[in-house]
């Protein structure tokens, strides 16, 4: 519940003000998912989401104390499907170098190890690898270019320092409740799309 009146005087901080503009954020959402012209390759026509989904996936626990609904249970959903997808594109990419046949021990046993195509991109799924790929910063740069930033309902602990606030980790986890909004009202295979072509291949995790 909300006091009705405040027990401290109003700071600088409080001044910060966020996107009430549904169409403004129509035109973010339509960047995102690729639908700008009201169909698209990835999704079809109509619309992809509903107005109360749409502002539930753009806004942070830390707008209005959380009073309003967040993003986090979107979020979780849809880094859980990007990182499935991050992991199956990191398994198709031209392997990792490796060291040489010659750098290896011989084996007294003379035995050789399995080889399999299948097998050949696992070295590139690893933690390091998955962390490079889907980074906030490279998430955050992302939403940006979508015009996310613009439309984001947040917080910050201190408006004139918003990297320190943590604007990029409020950015990435946008990209993925998004994500996870597509796939609650579209389902898996369409959310599955959009991280293939609207996140991964920005990125250049695809060919």
């Amino acid at each position: 519940m909300k006091a009705p009146y405040r027990t401290r005087p109003p700071t600088k901080n409080d001044a910060y003000e966020v996107n009430e503009d549904p169409m403004k954020l129509d035109r973010a959402i339509a960047r995102m998912l690729g639908t700008e012209g009201g169909t698209s390759v990835v999704l079809g026509g109509g619309e992809v989401l509903d107005e109360e989904v749409k502002w539930l996936a753009v806004t942070h626990k830390s707008f209005d104390h959380g009073r309003r609904g967040f993003n986090d249970r979107l979020a979780f959903l849809g880094k859980r499907i990007t990182e499935l997808q991050t992991s199956l594109a990191l398994l198709d990419a031209p392997q990792s170098s490796l060291p040489p046949a010659s750098n290896i021990p011989d084996d007294p046993w003379s035995r050789e190890p399995l080889q399999d195509t299948a097998l050949e991109g696992v070295e590139n799924v690893t933690d390091m690898a998955m962390e490079r790929a889907i980074s906030k910063d490279r998430l955050a740069d992302l939403a940006q270019r979508y015009g996310l930033h613009q439309v984001v309902r947040w917080k910050p602990r201190q408006i004139n320092r918003l990297k320190a606030s943590g604007v990029d980790t409020v950015l990435a986890h946008t990209i993925y409740a998004i994500v996870g909004a597509v796939a609650l009202r579209r389902g898996g295979a369409a959310a599955t799309s959009v991280v293939r072509e609207r996140v991964l291949r920005p990125l250049g995790l695809l060919g």
